[in-house]
């Protein structure tokens, strides 16, 4: 719809209101009695003026003044009305004449006046009907302007019409509250105000370009591209241009959608993801570490043992030898890797956690739609089940998060050659104000020979491929939260793994 429609029309209140006068004005009896009665005034006067000119006329013109009364009554009341000022016509013309005593040739006059009221009454009538149809048809127009303007006041994407030349001419108000621009602001001018630079300065010549060559880039199709306030701010826009012909010349409609929210929020999900990779291999290599502490720590001693027993003996046989001082730098070497182990093995076992009162739902929808990417296409079902009676626990977000995302990223891997892939999260609220969080599947399970192991350090569920750190981080991070975290068969024969974090009251988190 373009602005020179727009400008054109009279407003809808107004075309409503005369519509609805006009059909009411129609089916009043006393509306469909006026046209008769205006006919017979006129009939009236005609006949009143032609008796007071009568001493200056000649005797003829006996119907000639109520031609006008025939034009009142068509025109008014159409076929109807113009008879009957036909038929009053013609009584008052036959009055005159015999009042008068007109010669024979008045009197030829009253049928070609009644053939001229019929000719008139006749055109009258088609008039009025070409009036009502035209009437109707705009009443159609104007209820189809209605609904399509409706239409596209409730469309949630921004709508800017321009012509071949780039020029606007129509801007919806959702494009007048994105863009901050008033329709009456932007109408008339070049749509490349809407743009920030190089795109501003280029616009022109991507429409002469296709204009020239016909080679869509975005019209017919869609791209996201970069738009501009009015404040001068930009923001990312996915746009969709459909072009249209009318009366030899070119319109191409624009379709806006904002997507600032889905960025920002793709951007907080691959920050989310990114903060939880990196704490995770931190925790891999915390744990690692902790667990490589406590392997060497006895054949380190074990090795300062024997060069304590080898630099007794060689003391013994060959004092002062190069050998003996050897042994004795190997020996110091060995202390100290010990006492290095020890400090990281004391670091990693004195870890904090940044702990607070966070709200358990909304941290495993997070965790969830980061874990999930993908779980669609791999034709994974995913229920979540939370207790009303859930809301806040203590925890660190972040490696709550990535204990969740450990579980629920383990149960796709092991679903996916199952034929039956549903996996179920859930909360419960645990009688000694402790919550439980399951992450229950339809996969093949746990061997049992690895069950009682599960959560030691490098025992994978995944064979070759696992490194068999990622349980037992989750086991670390669990249990520093003073909760535990343990497996089960799952009720359709899968796994089932639980885990608990300590409940905050109401109270408690106020």
């Amino acid at each position: 719809m373009s602005n020179r429609s727009a400008r054109t029309s009279l407003p809808m209140e107004s075309l409503w209101e005369v519509m609805a006068k006009g059909s009411a004005a129609e089916e009043r009896p006393r509306a469909r009695v006026a046209p008769h009665i205006y006919a017979g005034l006129a009939v009236l006067v005609g006949l009143l003026a032609r008796i007071a000119l009568e001493p200056v006329m000649e005797s003829g013109s006996a119907f000639l003044f109520f031609v006008p009364a025939l034009l009142i009554g068509a025109f008014s009341g159409g076929l109807v009305a113009g008879l009957t000022a036909t038929a009053l016509g013609c009584a008052a013309g036959g009055l005159l004449l015999f009042r008068y005593g007109f010669p024979m040739t008045s009197a030829m006059d009253a049928p070609l006046f009644a053939a001229l009221g019929v000719a008139i009454a006749l055109g009258g009538e088609r008039l009025r009907q070409a009036q009502r149809e035209a009437a109707a048809t705009n009443l159609h127009l104007l209820e189809r302007d209605t609904y399509l303007q409706s239409l596209l006041n409730t469309v949630p994407d921004a709508m800017v019409v321009i012509e071949e030349h780039g020029l606007i001419q129509s801007f919806s108000p959702v494009a007048e509250s994105l863009f901050g621009w008033r329709a009456n602001e932007v109408i008339g001018r070049n749509v490349s105000m809407l743009m920030p630079s190089p795109d501003r300065e280029g616009h022109d010549a991507y429409l002469a370009r296709y204009h020239r060559t016909g080679e869509r880039r975005i019209i017919g199709t869609g791209r996201v591209v970069v738009a501009q306030r009015k404040d001068g701010s930009t923001f990312p826009m996915e746009l969709a241009v459909g072009e249209m012909s009318s009366s030899g010349h070119k319109y191409y409609t624009g379709f806006i959608r904002d997507i600032s929210v889905q960025r920002e929020a793709e951007s907080q999900v691959q920050s989310l993801q990114a903060e939880v990779v990196h704490i995770s291999r931190l925790s891999a290599m915390g744990e690692m570490a902790a667990t490589l502490a406590h392997e060497l720590n006895q054949p380190l001693s074990a090795i300062t043992n024997y060069l304590s027993g080898g630099r007794r003996v060689l003391d013994k046989e060959l004092p002062g030898s190069r050998a003996l001082e050897a042994i004795n730098k190997a020996s110091e070497q060995a202390l100290r890797a010990g006492q290095i182990i020890r400090r990281l093995r004391e670091f990693v076992a004195r870890g904090e956690s940044e702990r607070r009162v966070e709200n358990l739902p909304a941290l495993l929808d997070e965790a969830s739609e980061l874990a999930l990417v993908g779980a669609q296409e791999r034709g994974v079902r995913v229920e979540t089940r939370q207790d009303p009676a859930v809301n806040d626990v203590l925890a660190d977000k972040v490696q709550i998060q990535q204990v969740v995302l450990n579980l629920i990223r383990n149960a796709l891997e092991a679903m996916e050659a199952s034929d039956k892939r549903e996996l179920l999260v859930s909360t419960a609220l645990e009688p000694d104000e402790m919550v439980k969080v399951s992450v229950i599947d339809t996969g093949p399970g746990v061997s049992p020979e690895i069950v009682d192991q599960l959560f030691q350090p490098f025992v994978s569920t995944k064979g070759a491929q696992g490194m068999g750190v990622g349980l037992s981080i989750c086991r670390t991070i669990i249990e520093s939260h003073g909760g535990r975290i343990w497996m089960e068969p799952g009720p359709e024969g899968g796994a089932a793994f639980h885990f608990t974090l300590r409940q905050v009251s109401s109270e408690e988190a106020d």
